[in-house]
């Protein structure tokens, strides 16, 4: 389909759940503001992940999708209010789908999923089982014509954010060396790879390359820091309570950043910081760190990888079997990559 014979005054996108799904997601946005450079984008995204998009260029205005505020009758009666020529729903579920149809734009874009094939008039075949995260999204722009000129996630920082982390890490001595930054939550127990063998990993990195330990974490993971902070041996510095965007900038500021499979190793690896991505549940060819700074790390030759499960029948052994040192060579090939070793 040609795209330029339509008249696209305002367009969305909607894209639904956790914060790395709608950080990957944003690898459209630059594409559609090259090739619509006129037109009203707006972007549909649950509460819990908005400030992902908060100061985003290539946004025109945020809808907050919480379903403890609007109902999705409520929801239907803004999209349709708004009059979008074109929409492209990244998320595709049985709730965007109908939201989708209902909209009254004249393109819909999505992927057809389990009897959703009635929401769009532009169906994008999925997938999802064989490329990257951040191709499946740009997939939904390249099923009607729109030229992919730039391929880099954003997650902007505003001046404000970034002064809080430069004062942070002035107070803590963090301003010179090497800062590791170890991200030890994620939303599914299966991803973790453990406080124990994270403390042990960020204890080596102290004595063997004088690294300082910024640990990573945000709201209700207060008695698992609280753990960790006792299971090291050496110091490591625990900020405060932040934002998702006081987090993104203290990040920033890190050396490299290692990190179990969640949100800030997306944020990571969006800014550019090197990352390295601990995997086991999840498959990194279709959800790691994104860009050639990165890598990942997981217990090979195990059936089980990449079972997507939530919970695990056999023991979590895609963790508990994946050795501190197996993680540790993975991270100095990281730095070597990004010749971190070398400024130490």
């Amino acid at each position: 389909m040609d795209i330029n014979t339509y008249s696209i005054r305002r367009l969305l996108v909607i894209k639904l759940r956790g914060i790395g799904d709608v950080l990957l997601s944003t690898i459209v946005l630059e594409n559609l503001r090259s090739a619509f450079p006129n037109a009203q984008v707006d972007f549909l995204v649950e509460k819990q992940s908005r400030e992902v998009l908060w100061g985003n260029p290539a946004i025109d205005d945020l809808i907050i999708f919480d379903k403890a505020e609007i109902s999705s009758v409520g929801l239907v009666r803004r999209i349709r209010n708004n009059r979008y020529d074109l929409i492209f729903d990244l998320f595709s579920n049985p709730r965007t789908a109908f939201i989708t149809f209902c909209s009254g734009a004249r393109l819909r874009v999505g992927y057809p999923f389990r009897g959703r094939r009635y929401a769009y008039n532009v169906r994008v075949p999925s997938r999802g089982g064989e490329v990257h995260n951040t191709q499946f999204n740009l997939d939904a722009l390249e099923a009607v014509g729109i030229p992919i000129v730039l391929r880099s996630l954003m997650f902007p920082l505003g001046e404000e954010e970034k002064k809080y982390a430069d004062v942070f890490f002035d107070k803590h001595d963090l301003s010179d060396g090497f800062v590791a930054g170890l991200s030890i939550g994620s939303g599914w127990y299966t991803k973790q790879w453990g406080l124990d063998r994270f403390a042990g990993l960020g204890d080596i990195l102290i004595e063997k390359y004088h690294a300082k330990i910024l640990v990573l974490w945000g709201p209700g993971e207060e008695k698992e820091i609280d753990m960790f902070q006792h299971t090291m041996k050496n110091r490591c510095i625990v900020p405060p309570v932040t934002s998702l965007k006081q987090l993104g900038a203290l990040i920033r500021r890190c050396s490299m950043v290692i990190s179990n499979d969640s949100g800030p190793m997306h944020i990571s690896a969006a800014l550019r910081v090197p990352t390295l991505g601990i995997y086991g549940p999840t498959r990194p060819d279709l959800q790691g760190p994104y860009g050639q700074e990165h890598g990942y790390i997981r217990k090979e030759g195990l059936d089980c990888l990449g079972c997507n499960l939530t919970k695990c029948p056999i023991g979590h052994i895609c963790m508990n079997e994946l050795s501190i040192g197996e993680v540790l060579t993975a991270a100095e090939k990281i730095m070597k990559k990004n010749n971190i070793i070398s400024k130490q």
